[in-house]
């Protein structure tokens, strides 16, 4: 029933994927290729990546768009005749933005200016940005950009002339994505060791990219703009991670489990031991869909929401923001489930 609404939504769309190189950018576009859109242009300042993505796909549907989200200009020229965009280009190691602070701003907030300002121009139907929990009270540099580049996004749908509509999805953290922690753990434990953590009390909500490319695709179809899209995650300890990645993989690499060492390294820059999914103002907004919480922001666009229903949640609902963490066990089965290589 839901492909039948993904095929509904993009069949014979013209899509933008910007950030399509990327761990997430790179599943969408795998993903609606059997949605049968029109095209799927890929957006991307990867060269290499784009190369790759091309070869490995072999889909006539695809154009690769060598570009950068700030240069307008060239936004100009690969978003004409598109009707859906999704933007998942950004920085989002948050101990490089907070040493490289203006390159994350130039990029996670004036590139997403840049893209917002030519999709209005070219009257794109539906704008689908990718965000973070980490937006949520961000006491770090790559947090606070995206936190304004969710800001950009819903004021985009003010005004009488805007055509487009302009939503948000907000991402826990995305197992086996580039840069996350299972892959770093695995290369740590085919070397022997040790198995580095900032500090043995992190906690994270996390999701599959199967989640989180189906919350994207299905903000997609549900957007009415100026929507904030959150999946309903599980939360789980970074040392209990690595206890189970270790106890799975250390054998497949040569070693006892046993000699594989933890090492506690401490809190990085920026860095924040536990992570929320909305904010106190925001829960007086929050209404219940299936498996996802969406956010609309009245003061915004103060609309009746018919099709949804409303939750009498309070701020700091365990639902929500303190979800029950996953015991080891858990883990491990949820583990198998999302990486079969584990």
């Amino acid at each position: 029933m839901r492909d039948d609404l993904f095929v509904k939504t993009f069949k014979g769309k013209d899509i933008l994927i910007t950030g399509g190189c990327g761990s997430i950018g790179s599943e969408i576009v795998k993903q609606l290729i059997q949605f049968q859109p029109r095209r799927i242009r890929v957006f991307d300042n990867n060269e290499s990546g784009l190369f790759e993505l091309q070869q490995k796909l072999q889909s006539p549907l695809i154009r690769t768009l060598v570009g950068d989200i700030r240069d307008k200009e060239r936004l100009r020229f690969a978003v004409r005749g598109v009707d859906i965009v999704f933007h998942a280009a950004a920085l989002k190691h948050v101990p490089l933005c907070e040493y490289n602070p203006f390159e994350a701003v130039k990029t996670n907030v004036i590139g997403t200016q840049n893209l917002i300002e030519t999709c209005r121009e070219n009257l794109v139907e539906k704008f689908i940005a990718i965000s973070t929990d980490k937006a949520v009270n961000p006491i770090n540099t790559m947090g606070a950009t995206k936190l304004l580049s969710e800001k950009l996004v819903m004021t985009a749908n003010i005004g009488i002339n805007c055509k487009t509509k302009f939503s948000c999805v907000r991402f826990g953290n995305v197992l086996n994505s580039i840069g996350s922690v299972i892959p770093i753990f695995k290369q740590q434990i085919k070397r022997g060791g040790p198995v580095t953590i900032t500090d043995e009390n992190m906690v994270r909500f996390f999701m599959s990219m199967s989640e989180a490319v189906n919350l994207v695709l299905e903000a997609a179809t549900l957007s009415k703009g100026g929507d904030i899209f959150i999946l309903k995650m599980k939360r789980l300890k970074i040392t209990d991670l690595a206890d189970v990645v270790i106890k799975k993989m250390a054998h497949k690499y040569g070693h006892d489990p046993r000699s594989i060492k933890i090492k506690i390294t401490g809190i990085r820059p920026g860095e924040k031991l536990e992570e929320q999914l909305i904010t106190e103002e925001e829960f007086s907004q929050l209404i219940n869909v299936k498996k996802m919480w969406i956010i609309r922001p009245h003061r915004i666009l103060p609309y009746a929401h018919k099709y949804y229903e409303k939750m009498p949640l309070k701020f700091g609902s365990k639902e929500i923001n303190e979800e029950v963490i996953l015991d080891k066990k858990e883990l491990e089965t949820l583990l198998e489930k999302y990486d079969p290589q584990i």
